[in-house]
């Protein structure tokens, strides 16, 4: 999965020389093409794979019903009772309240 260095600027308003200007560009591009989803998110969340998903409950609100969803095709993760989701990185930001370049 490629992205832009632009966009992974804009979305999560990092500025290099701001931030860090010690995580090289090509590391980031290294975290974004191999990072599962899965993989992280399981550390935290029991998952049962339901079809080609997989389904937990949601690490960022109570519930007693599964809405939390992994796309392991798609890399990301979804929560239809809170509404967020992500990928791996915005896993990490949000599930640890780390900023982009702690959680890279």
């Amino acid at each position: 999965m490629f992205f832009a260095w632009s966009f992974i600027q804009y979305l999560f308003n990092f500025h290099p020389a701001k931030d860090t200007a010690l995580i090289a560009q090509r590391s980031i591009q290294e975290v974004f093409n191999t990072a599962q989803v899965e993989h992280i998110v399981e550390e935290y969340v029991n998952l049962k794979r339901r079809g080609v998903n997989m389904i937990g409950l949601c690490p960022f609100h109570d519930e007693k019903t599964p809405s939390f969803t992994v796309s392991p095709s798609k890399n990301i993760y979804k929560c239809f009772g809170c509404g967020k989701g992500g990928g791996p990185v915005q896993f990490i930001m949000e599930h640890d309240q780390l900023s982009f370049p702690e959680a890279i």
